[in-house]
């Protein structure tokens, strides 16, 4: 599947050339001109990565910044910070209030596509040869069909895995229960409809070191879960 990207930039000639660079090499792109915009697409879609102005018609892209990193829906969105300020103070406040990179303009649309693709690589969930997820102490192997923590087998059933499964695949992002039961499809909705509270609930008490204060699957409230992208020794930055 494409990465999705949400440009937010009041520049409707410089988001109609860069999305259509975007898109010929492989991005799904949608574009935001105010932060009213970027806050109604983020309500309705998911983004693998948002791309920033700093200088909006309806707000301060820092401030923007700042209040995702305060919401737990967004906590963890990836953001590529843009500003046409080359003060070296602007560049370090957006990295200090969250931003994942920033690249100044005027740039080149070739190099804002390698920062893009360098940030979705940095990421991801690390991947080895035999496709194996490692989070920490935590790995799931994929082929295999397990899940360890700390090398011991978790008791988990086969669906309780693939619900891990989908969790993992998308650390910091927050999923819903529709969402998770569309990347479900095949398995008896019995299983997973209402249950998946249940479900996540037995996952955390094999996965976590106190399943009532858990590290690695969060409840985000009235949104669902999102697994942390950062667990154990660095799970107070998750």
């Amino acid at each position: 599947m494409s990465a999705r990207l949400l440009l937010i930039d009041d520049d409707a000639r410089l988001t109609g050339m860069v999305g259509d660079y975007l898109r010929a090499a492989g991005f799904e792109v949608s574009t935001a001109g105010n932060l009213a915009q970027a806050r109604e697409a983020l309500a309705h879609g998911r983004f693998e990565l948002l791309v920033l102005d700093l200088m909006l018609p309806d707000g301060d892209g820092l401030d923007f910044c700042r209040s995702l990193r305060g919401d737990p829906r967004w906590r963890h969105q990836p953001v590529l910070m843009l500003s046409a300020r080359g003060e070296p103070m602007d560049r370090i406040l957006g990295l200090e209030l969250g931003a994942d990179d920033y690249l100044g303009k005027p740039f080149e649309p070739r190099e804002l596509q390698a920062r893009i693709k360098a940030l979705l690589r940095r990421l991801e969930p690390k991947l080895d040869g035999d496709e194996v997820l490692r989070f920490g102490r935590l790995e799931i192997d994929l082929a295999a069909r397990v899940a360890r923590l700390d090398g011991k087998i978790c008791d988990l059933t086969s669906h309780q895995f693939d619900l891990l499964v989908v969790l993992a695949q998308s650390p910091g992002r927050v999923l819903s229960r529709d969402q998770i039961m569309d990347a479900l499809k095949g398995h008896p909705l019995e299983a997973f409809d209402r249950s998946i509270d249940v479900h996540i609930s037995r996952i955390r008490a094999v996965i976590e070191d106190d399943a009532k204060n858990p590290r690695r699957v969060l409840t985000v409230r009235g949104a669902g879960y999102v697994f942390a992208r950062k667990q154990d020794a660095d799970a107070d930055a998750a």
